[in-house]
């Protein structure tokens, strides 16, 4: 599991409470939006528990996955300088947040340097984590970018490596910014080759990936 950085990692619901009084609890099933792309910027929220995803689209509903945002971390950072949402969430699963008001983050950051130091901190990741992603969606092909995808997802259960969460080829095609006809002809030729199997909708890597398709 990735360790958990940013103000509020280390933070139980009680501990939010503290930090930001005016903060109310939010409970969403799966598959929900949480906020839309271009709606106005009021709240930050913290993930108690579940997942969501931070995602861009255009008019025909071809999306793309900006990030995925897991318990202990936050999204609405724009909250700052009051302009619109930047991206719309959706929920991957069931999801508790507490939602802070921007005034009550304005307040932090002028009371506490500490906090105001690990937010800047946490955004810096961010940045770079973005500046990654532009990256390789110029520099790198579909193949390369699936490849990325599955090394830096798969994780070792029971001798075997295997990406734990359960992915659609539409799923992978908006984490990765590729069609989804696309990542369906390279995982087809993986399977055929012996280097993935499909297992309930896990993906399971047998051995290395070639360096090209």
């Amino acid at each position: 599991m990735p360790q958990r950085t940013g103000p509020f990692a280390h933070l139980d619901e009680a501990g939010l409470r503290e930090l930001a009084p005016h903060g109310a609890i939010r409970t969403l099933p799966k598959n929900v939006v949480v906020v839309t792309e271009g709606d106005a910027t009021d709240t930050l929220y913290v993930v108690l528990s579940g997942r969501v995803k931070a995602y861009v689209a255009d008019e025909n509903g071809r999306e793309v996955v900006v990030n995925t945002i897991g318990a202990g971390d936050y999204f609405g950072e724009l909250v700052l300088d009051g302009g619109p949402r930047a991206a719309s969430i959706m929920t991957l699963e069931p999801c508790r947040f507490y939602v802070i008001p921007r005034a009550d983050v304005e307040g932090l950051l002028e009371r506490s340097p500490a906090f105001a130091r690990d937010l800047i901190y946490a955004l810096i990741g961010k940045v770079r984590a973005l500046t990654d992603a532009v990256r390789d969606l110029a520099l790198k092909d579909v193949y390369a970018r699936l490849a990325k995808f599955i090394e830096e997802h798969a994780v070792e259960q029971e001798g075997v490596r295997v990406i734990p969460e359960r992915l659609t080829q539409h799923d992978i095609a908006a984490r990765i910014g590729g069609s989804r006809e696309m990542v369906s002809r390279i995982v087809k030729d993986l399977t055929a080759g012996g280097y993935i199997s499909i297992e309930a909708k896990h993906i399971v890597v047998h051995r290395k990936l070639p360096a090209h398709w």
